[in-house]
């Protein structure tokens, strides 16, 4: 177990917490740790015995599950294992309510099989900071889960943070001022720039895209024969729908300029303007985010995050919203599967803050 920062730099590892026998059923099927004694994240759930069967066990006790995702963020399945794409597709069936499209990507990956495509298709010497799947699009998954296929020989952690601390260790005065005027995004596509728009949106019929724009809140301007710029305002931050709690849920810091590893960003600086780098974020009424909101933004997401050395059969189980993931830099083969569940809109948040309040009214 270590604390990665969004350079993937890891500290000295800490040791395990005692295992506890949980009861949540008449027999103790499996027993529940954490990796640290310090941090709740993420519950550790193993076998108790070679014979536990991981999909059956879990769609059987799906209601523990919710709750101690809804607890904790994230849950680490480990020694059952899961070693097939199948079995993986299996146990998010069995503990989620339907698929999550992969919707407006920014980064490659690739498809699997059915649902199920492999971590961000990144180069491996690349760190990635940590982000919520999706948090600037219209929708999103509320559950994503990564299995770990092969653990790379060095490094490629899969760091984790979660979004109730950043929330809470952020100045008030910035909170507010994402609050008022949210977060504007800016992407170039297509012609080598940036992701190219007909993967982006699923279609090579500019006239579909730009209609698809228009019903997700998206302004298109097309700035070159195959070039199409596009910006949009989304929240920075939103309110659980299940427990009511307050998350840093955005896009902002990851997409920043500022975040991209220094020879990435000085050899897009040094041939684009930066209207033309292939994403950058603003807040929400166009003008500039300070440096120095930035460097507090990042030391948050650094100060709440831990991660550890992945393990072959390895499940991790995230809350999408309560969770940001990242991936640190590695040595070696790695093969790392994702799938998503259980899509969710700001209109489903707005209602539910809608109905929480008038219950509380």
């Amino acid at each position: 177990m270590s604390d990665v920062d969004g350079k993937g730099r890891r500290s000295k590892p800490l040791p395990m917490a005692r295992r506890q026998a949980l009861r949540v059923s008449d027999d103790a099927l499996v027993t529940t740790s954490y990796l640290r004694p310090d941090a709740r994240l993420p519950l550790v759930v193993v076998p108790a015995e070679a014979a536990v069967d991981l999909i059956a066990w879990a769609a059987s006790h799906r209601a523990w599950i919710d709750a101690q995702l809804d607890t904790h963020g994230g849950i680490l399945f480990r020694g059952f294992p899961v070693d097939a794409p199948a079995a993986l597709e299996q146990l998010i069936t069995a503990t989620a309510d339907g698929w999550a499209e992969y919707r407006e990507p920014a980064t490659p990956r690739s498809q699997v099989s059915g649902n199920i495509y492999t971590s961000t298709d990144y180069p491996a010497a690349q760190s990635i900071f940590l982000h919520n799947e999706n948090s600037h699009t219209e929708s999103w998954p509320l559950k994503i889960y990564f299995c770990c296929m092969i653990p790379a020989q060095q490094g490629g952690e899969t760091p984790i943070a979660d979004c109730r601390a950043i929330f809470a260790q952020l100045d008030p005065a910035i909170r507010e001022r994402f609050r008022e005027k949210q977060v504007l995004y800016v992407r170039n596509l297509g012609a080598g720039v940036g992701f190219p728009w007909q993967q982006v949106f699923k279609t090579d019929d500019k006239a579909e895209a730009e209609a698809y724009c228009r019903r997700s809140g998206i302004k298109a301007e097309w700035t070159g024969p195959d070039q199409l710029r596009i910006s949009y305002v989304r929240p920075a931050m939103a309110s659980h729908p299940r427990t009511g709690e307050m998350v840093w849920f955005n896009h902002a810091t990851f997409f920043h300029i500022s975040t991209m590893e220094p020879a990435i960003r000085e050899g897009l600086l040094a041939t684009m303007r930066v209207d033309e780098l292939p994403y950058n974020t603003y807040y929400g009424d166009g003008t500039a985010i300070e440096p120095e909101v930035l460097d507090e933004l990042r030391a948050a997401y650094h100060a709440a995050t831990v991660a550890f050395p992945w393990q072959a059969g390895d499940v991790m189980l995230l809350d999408n919203m309560l969770v940001a993931h990242g991936r640190s830099p590695y040595v070696g083969p790695r093969r790392v599967l994702v799938g998503m569940a259980e899509p969710c809109r700001w209109a489903d948040i707005e209602q539910k803050e809608t109905e929480r309040l008038r219950a509380n009214s």
